[in-house]
């Protein structure tokens, strides 16, 4: 059998984050757990890891910010993004900083397991995986959703001034937002 793959979980939520790495361990990897940036940045250094999974929101940092750090010292690294407030923002800037997978949680184990394993020779298994997972595509509503979830906290709450930069009106806007989240 191979050696274990050897990866970095990076996520403020202590129980989620033991959950999931014995989760990963149970599939035969070696996984190092961080709370936070910091402490990652530390252990990236001095470890020898394949792999990172960094949860988006850290307490008060963004694992974004994190990633350009992880990608100095391992290029080569597969990196992939958990995170329980997805937005094509997001998304699009963890691509563009060379991350390989995004997921929303709650994620399925075997998919995060197939998106890290995916890159290692000779892993007939990760490519087993990776052909068969489904594609995850949030419908338009739940788009338009975010888009109006994150307009609206960065404007503190506000509905009137959501409204405007949304160019909608302030009714309409709160119609939307008395409804409950779109599904995927």
């Amino acid at each position: 059998m191979d050696r274990p793959l050897s990866l970095l979980l990076v996520d403020d939520d202590g129980e989620f984050r033991e959950r999931l790495a014995r989760a990963l361990a149970a599939r035969g990897c070696h996984v190092v757990t961080a709370p936070d940036s910091t402490s990652a940045r530390e252990m990236w250094e001095v470890g020898t890891f394949e792999a990172a999974i960094v949860d988006l929101r850290l307490n008060t940092d963004s694992g974004l910010r994190l990633i350009p750090d992880l990608r100095r010292h391992r290029p080569a690294a597969r990196i992939v993004v958990l995170t329980g407030f997805s937005s094509i923002a997001t998304a699009m800037e963890a691509g563009r900083l060379g991350v390989i997978e995004y997921f929303t949680k709650p994620v399925d184990v075997d998919q995060l397991y197939a998106a890290v394993r995916g890159g290692r020779e000779g892993d007939a298994e990760a490519r087993q995986w990776e052909s068969t997972a489904p594609v995850t595509v949030p419908s338009l509503d739940r788009v338009e959703w975010e888009h109006i979830q994150r307009v609206l906290a960065a404007c503190e709450g506000n509905v009137s001034r959501t409204a405007r930069l949304l160019g909608i009106d302030r009714r309409s806007l709160q119609r939307k937002l008395s409804k409950y989240p779109p599904a995927r």
